[in-house]
């Protein structure tokens, strides 16, 4: 196999000529000699002078990266601004690599405070950002329960913001438990920190609301909590969340996401926790309104049966039985008397009628002298001149029949012309 040679005219690197450690430090060295200088931003999280030299690290603003840097003595002379931990800069580094310890840093050439303009105006951008996104509106905010049965607090270790919420909780609900998780508050780690303690909390079942605590700070230390991390973190978060950081003046990025904004730690622990005295006496006036009200009811209840009571019916039963008795009988009264004249009128109807009938019968015909003759076949004889010698004849009276014969033809009668 073939291999070019180095640019610096030496061998390749083979397994069998490798090359000696010192030769590749010295070739890493040279490497990185010819990068040149460069401008970077971050958080000074480490400032230590040791023999005129400082000795540092630099955070990224927004990710969990940090850079060693190394500034000179000749260098630090020339700074007119004072630096310390936790100041934002800019700073011109160029990448310095040690060959006999094998370690890469960051050598300062220039250093320069980031001016509270600039973050101010970084900081709006990003409130811009998320407001555009909805991650501030009032729908999106989720009601805290009214009687937690767990707070999650997320604070500093030994803090007076940890023990401000817990005592003042305790004092409003002694029942209530807390599951406290201690981050960093300020510094290069407080973001990451506070991020990872409410995804903590969060996955936890058993916590019914969570609080984000610190006692208030100067600007450049409250911007760990205008963190677009930490921010976007407590926007997803499913269980109601308090932002607690205690400024007035100064507003993170935090307070608007969360779904209660606490003016100070002890505000957080009075809005999640309430008053056992005071909703004791909520119960007490509760059940004074409902006796009153059940009294009320059964008081006009009372009244209504005494009402009720007092009906002549009520007071004497037998009242109506008379009452309607006495009707009864007058009914019945009146109902004989319309059936005697009823009856009466009936039977002198009848009467009429049967005169009329009788005045019609053929029987009463007869019995004033008349008899119906009949033949041998049932017909009625109706003339004289119809007989017939020796024909029997069949008479029927007002009283009974006589059998007779025709004696000689009956003459026809003359009649008048």
């Amino acid at each position: 196999m073939l291999s070019t040679a180095e640019p610096d005219g030496s061998a390749p690197s083979t397994p069998d000529t490798p090359w000696p450690v010192a030769v590749l430090s010295t070739k890493i060295k040279s490497y990185i000699d010819r990068l040149g200088t460069v401008w970077a931003e971050g958080e000074i999280t480490q400032w230590g002078a040791s023999g005129g030299n400082v000795y540092g690290k630099l955070k990224d603003l927004h990710q969990d990266v940090t850079l060693s840097f190394t500034v000179w003595s000749s260098t630090r002379a020339k700074f007119t601004d004072d630096f310390t931990q936790g100041d934002r800069v800019i700073a011109l580094l160029k990448p310095n690599f040690w060959p006999k310890g094998g370690s890469l840093s960051m050598q300062v050439y220039e250093l320069r405070h980031v001016g509270l303009g600039d973050l101010l105006e970084r900081l709006e951008r990003l409130r811009r950002q998320l407001a555009l996104e909805g991650l501030f509106e009032a729908d999106r905010k989720v009601p805290l329960p009214f009687l937690p049965g767990c707070i999650g607090l997320i604070t500093g270790k030994d803090s007076d913001a940890e023990k401000d919420v817990i005592r003042n909780a305790q004092l409003r609900w002694p029942e209530v438990r807390f599951r406290v998780r201690h981050a960093a508050v300020q510094g290069d780690r407080a973001a990451a920190d506070v991020t990872r303690a409410i995804r903590e909390l969060d996955a936890d079942p058993q916590v019914d609301v969570i609080i984000v605590a610190r006692g208030g700070g100067d600007f450049q230390n409250l911007l760990t909590f205008s963190d677009e991390q930490l921010v976007r973190t407590a926007a997803a978060c499913v269980t109601p969340l308090v932002s607690a950081i205690g400024h007035e003046a100064d507003r993170p990025l935090l307070d608007e996401v969360a779904d209660l904004r606490a003016s100070t730690p002890t505000d957080a622990a009075k809005r999640v926790v309430p008053d056992v005295a005071d909703e004791l006496a909520r119960v007490q006036q509760a059940r004074g309104r409902m006796a009153m009200r059940v009294t009320a009811l059964v008081t006009a209840e009372i009244d209504r049966i005494g009402h009720i009571r007092s009906r002549p019916a009520m007071v004497d039963p037998g009242w109506l039985v008379d009452t309607r008795s006495e009707e009864l009988t007058r009914w019945v009264a009146r109902g004989s008397e319309l059936m005697d004249y009823r009856l009466e009128r009936a039977g002198q109807q009848l009467g009429e009628l049967t005169g009329q009938l009788r005045a019609l019968s053929p029987k009463r015909t007869l019995e004033r002298g008349y008899a119906i003759a009949q033949r041998a076949d049932r017909s009625v004889l109706r003339a004289a001149g119809d007989a017939t010698a020796g024909e029997s004849l069949l008479l029927t009276l007002a009283d009974g029949t006589v059998l007779t014969t025709v004696q000689s033809a009956p003459k026809p009668s003359r009649t008048r012309g």
